[in-house]
């Protein structure tokens, strides 16, 4: 009887859950995928979860294919030589190839009382805290909100649509990936929940303390729950297993996401750094890095060279309470184009992205390579970028010429 394929998947979020189900192609791969938790986390919902309407959690049974061994476990360290996984249990996992699909979570909270007083928003524990702390510190109690990107204007947008007094502290423009017209938008249905906007330099928060939040131009704006809603960090991992990652941890890939150091680990999602130039960290890029990781694998194992990922973006979807939202369309190197979609249209779209989001992994389990996207759809500026690069012989810091030069597939 033939030994099956061991693959093991680290991380089980939408790029995890999209490798794992697209290597069940193969019947003779046994996937086993590792998480610290025994259900999926949406984490786009998780500012739904802190304001009580949604519980941000889906069962693995329904987006995992039948057949995946499902570890509840944390990895503490890759061997590569040995081609093991040592887990915080105790346990070791041996494998033939590695998926590295750790995804990110809070940033290091760094600005004095911070990690003491603020409440970050970057995984389900984060908003299970905070939704507790709200409901602790009652409906009157003043909420500021520190972040302008997406995740502090839905956070500020859902709580105050429950009647809540929330500042939103953004440290520079509001939401500013956005179009200027999208601002706009955004900023008056922000003004019209009573959501108090500081941005600017000086609405930067120095300091956090148990009922205040300090900032930059010397004012003291009150705050019983400061909600910490800017940056994500990435688990250190792939550092300290001794693989090449980027200035934050991010694991060094190809541009078939096949590691700088072997080529029995691929990564894909928020943790990885493809030929040192990481795209957003989103789940609109995590699903497709995901399946194109397990493709690589997959061609691997076929004796197969493996082809460069396809990756291009669609639009910025912000919900803005239950009732409003905003769909901005971007070009496919992530960039605002002028159009978008607002009110409670806006709002729907939101929905149905966060619901096809889980479809497609749903569909991805029962049909293992459907989702696949053509390569038309790849972003041309990387393409130029990787070739700009590789005829400077290898100007990505971290990536040699070798490692970049697949870019050129794509076109």
């Amino acid at each position: 009887m033939t030994t099956p394929i061991q693959v093991v998947v680290i991380g089980g979020g939408y790029a995890g859950v999209t490798a794992a189900n697209r290597l069940t192609t193969r019947g003779d791969i046994a996937v086993t995928l590792v998480n610290a938790r025994p259900v999926f986390v949406e984490r786009i919902r998780l500012h739904q979860l802190a304001g009580g309407s949604d519980d941000a959690v889906v069962e693995y049974a329904k987006v995992l294919a039948d057949g995946i061994r499902l570890v509840v476990d944390t990895a503490d360290r890759i061997d590569r030589d040995a081609r093991t996984v040592q887990l915080a249990s105790g346990a070791v996992l041996g494998y033939d190839y590695l998926v590295y699909a750790l995804g990110s979570g809070r940033a290091v909270l760094e600005v004095p009382g911070a990690a003491e007083h603020a409440h970050p928003i970057a995984d389900l524990a984060d908003a299970e805290r905070l939704r507790d702390a709200l409901a602790a510190a009652g409906q009157a109690a003043p909420v500021a909100v520190v972040g302008g990107g997406p995740a502090g204007i839905e956070t500020a947008a859902e709580l105050a649509e429950q009647g809540r007094d929330v500042v939103l502290f953004c440290a520079g423009p509001l939401g500013p990936t956005l179009h200027q017209r999208a601002r706009r938008t955004v900023e008056r249905r922000l003004t019209a929940l009573g959501v108090r906007i500081e941005d600017g330099q000086g609405s930067r928060v120095t300091a956090v303390t148990p009922d205040a939040v300090q900032l930059a131009d010397g004012r003291s704006i009150p705050s019983v729950v400061t909600v910490w809603a800017t940056g994500f960090g990435v688990p250190q991992l792939a550092r300290s297993s001794g693989l090449t990652t980027d200035a934050i941890g991010r694991l060094v890939t190809d541009e078939t996401l096949t590691s700088v150091d072997d080529d029995r680990i691929v990564a894909a999602g928020d943790s990885a750094a493809p030929s040192g130039l990481a795209v957003r960290m989103s789940c609109q890029a995590a699903g497709p890095l995901g399946g194109s990781a397990a493709d690589t694998v997959l061609r691997r194992i076929a004796g197969e060279q493996p082809a460069p990922f396809v990756l291009g973006f669609v639009g910025l979807c912000i919900s803005l309470g239950r009732r409003s939202g905003i769909f901005q369309f971007e070009h496919r190197n992530d960039t605002a184009t002028g159009v978008y979609i607002s009110g409670r249209a806006g709002a729907k779209v939101k929905e149905v992205v966060c619901w096809g989001t889980v479809e497609s992994l749903v569909i991805e389990a029962r049909h293992p390579g459907a989702t696949r996207l053509p390569a038309a759809f790849g972003d041309r500026e990387r393409r130029r970028m990787l070739a700009e690069s590789d005829a400077d012989a290898g100007a990505v810091s971290g990536v040699g010429a070798g490692a970049v030069s697949g870019g050129g597939e794509l076109a």
